[in-house]
């Protein structure tokens, strides 16, 4: 009988011990996940925008701010498992209140360009701040890049981060009150999934989106070129010398336009006798999709050959800005005091067309009272 008690005894230890065990396994996994949130810096008029770090099981990260919602760093896998940022960036709050081109930043009410920055809804004119030449960009002078967004973190195995900003009504020339939720979800499949939900009190234009620069090679001084692209893209829309559309949809066959099949970036990105590349001088266009739909779609490809990573884009939205860096010149130094030189990083923001509100053969952009505005893109990371 003692031999039994006892042997009962060393068996109900032993299970114990299993159970605190996997307890402990248990909470190691949940801390990993737990986003973990610091001061990123104070803004000038005394507020603190803050840093959020995103951890999935993988050994992924992603580094958000609040301050534009703004993606600071990303990593992403090599071919041998190597985790690297693979995002442009900078080291400080201070750096990006100097000015930097939308890095990783949200952008709206209106990404991409407003001709002249005007447009009519409604019978009504509105005036847009012309701070990119004679049009309106990214939502003018101070957009959701500039502003500091409420920010809610969501601990988990896809952890996330809930952002929501109020635009008022006339906020940088736009009519209604704009409520806005973003929410940043990091997959456990190594994705970066972006949520967007707005609705309005008035009826308004909205075109949401991310403006992340990437290099997938994780050394911000190599340039881009050698990234292959492939876009599920049957048509471009051409530009006039201010980068505004004509309005033409025009085929991508037989252009330096045609990603269909996987290219170089830098295989025709000098063609200058293209009067396209010579007016964005490069790629800094929109491709629209063959699949108009509304469902999510995979959109774009893009493979580094020296690390091996693979980048997939999947979005719900009717076409993306592909840019190539073409107006980066070194003079914004990035993490790491890299100088951000021409084409070093490249962006894919998924979007309504540039300009839709100028152009009622676009899809509209105008959102009404009574609708809700919602789209997803989804940035997923692999290597071969």
């Amino acid at each position: 009988m003692k031999l039994k008690a006892l042997c009962f005894v060393f068996g109900s230890l032993l299970i114990l011990q299993s159970c605190t065990s996997k307890k402990a396994e248990s909470s190691s996994d949940t801390t990993l996940n737990k986003v973990e949130k610091v001061t990123f810096g104070t803004l000038p008029d005394g507020q603190l925008a803050d840093l959020y770090t995103l951890k999935n099981s993988s050994g992924m990260v992603a580094k958000i701010s609040n301050y534009g919602g703004t993606i600071i760093y990303l990593s992403a896998p090599d071919k041998n498992g190597k985790f690297e940022d693979i995002t442009l960036g900078c080291d400080s709050l201070k750096d990006y209140l100097n000015g930097v081109p939308f890095f990783g930043a949200l952008v709206g009410r209106y990404g991409n360009r407003i001709a002249k920055g005007k447009f009519s809804l409604d019978d009504k004119e509105y005036t847009l701040a012309q701070n990119n030449g004679i049009n309106s960009l990214h939502g003018g002078k101070k957009g959701f890049d500039k502003v500091l967004w409420q920010a809610k973190a969501v601990d988990g195995e896809e952890p996330q981060l809930i952002l929501n900003y109020t635009s008022a009504d006339g906020e940088e020339g736009y009519p209604g009150k704009l409520t806005i939720e973003v929410v940043y979800t990091l997959q456990k499949d190594n994705a970066l999934k972006i949520d967007y939900k707005a609705t309005t009190d008035k009826s308004t234009v909205l075109n949401l989106t991310n403006h992340a620069y990437f290099n997938l090679s994780g050394d911000f001084s190599k340039d881009i070129l050698d990234h292959e692209i492939m876009l599920q893209a049957d048509k471009f829309l051409p530009v006039d010398e201010t980068l505004i559309p004509t309005g033409e949809l025009k085929s991508v066959t037989g252009t330096p336009f045609d990603f269909t099949k996987s290219f170089k970036i830098g295989a025709r990105i000098n063609e200058i006798n293209d009067t396209q590349i010579k007016f964005g001088k490069g790629y800094d266009h929109c491709w629209i999709f063959a699949d108009s739909s509304k469902n999510l779609k995979n959109i774009a490809t893009v493979y580094e050959p020296l690390s091996g990573r693979v980048m997939e884009v999947s979005t719900t939205e009717p076409a993306v800005q592909f840019y190539t860096g073409n107006f980066l010149d070194g003079k914004v130094i990035g993490k790491g005091g890299v100088a951000l030189k021409y084409r070093s990083g490249f962006c894919l923001e998924t979007e309504h067309y540039p300009d839709s509100p100028n152009q009622s053969k676009f899809p509209t952009t105008v959102l009404k009272p009574n609708e809700t505005y919602q789209t997803t893109t989804i940035y997923k990371f692999s290597a071969k």
